[in-house]
């Protein structure tokens, strides 16, 4: 986080924190974490400083230090801008809340703006939005759909899914939590509009207007899939589309929280949620999303279509004329 780097408001701490962090950069997350503690005893209030002491002691291996700290961090941090609660519940010491983690998700993408797109598409091998937008194509092509009168980019980002869809759309829309996301795409002039918005709300205040709806790699931040459906189907036009992504898993849960502080969906229950929310599959792959760590991370590809209206047997005689209701 970029606010774990400001300054404590203590000169000799901030010197002796930024001895820890080359430390850790030089690969001693013990002697990291030891210089640390050292800093908080002066400086005991730095909520940033508890959030670098537990990430040290997370990578020397030392998790009950790291829930420790974490705790500090969370009675610090009312925000919840460092993701106290969420690196608790990751390691198992509390409970995500429920929904976006906003303040956090925020945050971090805040930070990560400026470097985003090499850090993804260059280092971790990311191809969601090509993939999504290959299954888009095909889909399209096998409903005879030759364009979008309205698309929305929810979590749009830089604009990665954004510019895949610019000439598949006649309007096209981007939302996303963080405002540094949206100055970085806004220059690339990809949108016809950008919103800065938490996604379920954002939908939540729009009527059935969207004939394609595009979440590369968004739900993963969010949490259980349920509600947030339950707020995009009503947002879709009938016949309209859905192409999103999810990290994966095979287990019996219907998600749960990595250590990444990402959902992992359960594969059967995200079945289960598309068909409760009332759209019909049309394409439901597993793939290869990104590598972390070295480590592939496995997801879904998963487009749906919101089902066409169906004239109503009131108003479909038999012989095509009209009958009064």
């Amino acid at each position: 986080m970029t606010k774990a780097f400001h300054s404590s408001g203590d000169v000799i701490a901030d010197r002796r924190a930024g001895y820890a962090r080359m430390l850790a950069e030089a690969g001693d997350h013990e002697a990291a974490a030891d210089l640390l503690v050292q800093v908080l005893e002066i400086v005991p209030g730095w909520a940033a400083g508890w959030d670098l002491l537990g990430l040290y002691y997370e990578k020397a291996g030392h998790i009950a230090g790291a829930i420790s700290a974490w705790r500090h961090l969370e009675a610090l941090d009312d925000e919840g801008v460092f993701g106290a609660g969420l690196k608790l519940a990751a390691h198992g010491a509390g409970r995500a809340a429920e929904g976006t983690a906003v303040s956090y998700v925020e945050a971090l993408f805040d930070q990560y703006a400026p470097q985003f797109e090499q850090a993804l598409v260059e280092r971790l091998g990311y191809r969601v939005p090509e993939m999504l937008d290959e299954l888009v194509r095909q889909e399209m092509a096998v409903l005879g759909i030759e364009h979008f009168a309205r698309a929305l980019d929810l979590g749009c980002g830089t604009g990665l899914m954004g510019q895949h869809l610019r000439a598949k759309a006649d309007y096209l829309e981007g939302i996303d939590v963080s405002a540094a996301m949206i100055a970085e795409t806004a220059r690339k002039g990809i949108y016809d509009s950008l919103q800065k918005a938490e996604l379920v709300a954002a939908l939540n205040a729009r009527r059935a207007d969207a004939d394609l709806v595009t979440a590369a790699d968004v739900f993963i931040y969010c949490g259980a899939l349920a509600p947030v459906l339950a707020a995009l189907v009503p947002a879709m036009r009938p016949g309209g589309l859905v192409a999103f992504s999810l990290e994966a898993h095979d287990g019996p849960e219907p998600q749960f929280l990595r250590p990444s502080l990402r959902y992992a969906h359960g594969v059967e229950a995200t079945r289960d949620a598309l068909v409760v929310a009332g759209l019909d599959v049309l394409r439901f792959e597993t793939a290869v999303l990104r590598f972390d760590r070295g480590a592939p991370i496995t997801g879904m590809l998963i487009v749906a279509r919101r089902p066409p209206l169906e004239l109503n047997a009131a108003n479909d005689g038999e012989d095509g004329g009209d009958v009064a209701a």
